[in-house]
């Protein structure tokens, strides 16, 4: 299993993935939601208790995509290690891109 399932409409895809590193602390939350918005997707970046950051986006392909794989080198001031596709949730996500805690 990838990670991936369709979002509502044609074209689109939904994913969440955790990003584990050095990506707590150091702007790794707000600067995902910049890029995101930027490329007109919603959904929301979460620090997660573990360490790492959950990051569950949707929109068309092509900019989620394009976001994961900004979010593969991320800030120059985090470090990603690893990238783990997760199975997307089941709940709604925003109308935006929200930076949660």
């Amino acid at each position: 299993m990838n990670g991936e399932a369709p979002a509502a409409g044609k074209g689109e895809s939904r994913r969440r993935v955790l990003v584990v590193g050095r990506v707590q602390g150091v702007g790794f939350r707000a600067w995902t939601a910049r890029r995101a918005t930027q490329l007109g997707l919603r959904g929301r970046v979460r620090n997660v208790r573990d360490g790492s950051v959950e990051i569950e986006v949707t929109g068309d392909r092509p900019s989620v995509d394009r976001l994961i794989e900004l979010v593969r080198r991320g800030p120059s001031s985090a470090h990603v290690r690893e990238m783990i596709e997760c199975a997307p949730g089941g709940d709604p996500l925003p109308a935006a891109f929200e930076v949660g805690f």
